[in-house]
């Protein structure tokens, strides 16, 4: 799979837009209900401990702090399919991905377009804007 031409293919195909940082990582703004728009990121990424290459996809919900409560998260990440919350250096984020070995284009737009809701929501429910 040509990882950045499936990117750029589907941000036009969702009316989204598509920049590319290099032949491993790109980034889709996904147009969202309610005219929002959130930020999603791919990235290729070989994985050591199993010896494989896959491709991670993430989008920042905000900056972390004291006040988000951790146990609804974890709760929560039980009611995605492919997408998890993560914490990342002091940025709180929606991440999933896949091994590039077995996956299909039709499952990774069904990932990119599960990041882009889940973090707009709780980007809405934490913040109470629509920043990335």
């Amino acid at each position: 799979m040509k990882f950045n031409e499936f990117m750029e293919n589907f941000a036009r195909e969702i009316n989204g837009q598509f920049s590319e940082y290099d032949k491993t990582k790109s980034v889709i703004i996904v147009p969202l209900d309610g005219n929002r728009f959130q930020t999603v990121l791919g990235v290729i990424r070989y994985n050591e401990r199993y010896d494989r290459e896959g491709v991670e996809f993430s989008s920042k919900i905000c900056d972390f702090s004291p006040e988000v409560d951790l146990e609804e998260l974890l709760r929560k990440n039980t009611e995605f399919t492919h997408a998890k919350f993560a914490l990342f250096d002091s940025s709180l984020k929606v991440e999933a991905s896949a091994y590039l070995d077995n996956v299909t284009e039709s499952l990774l737009k069904e990932i990119i377009l599960e990041v882009a809701n889940a973090a707009d929501e709780w980007e809405y429910r934490l913040t109470g804007m629509d920043v990335h």
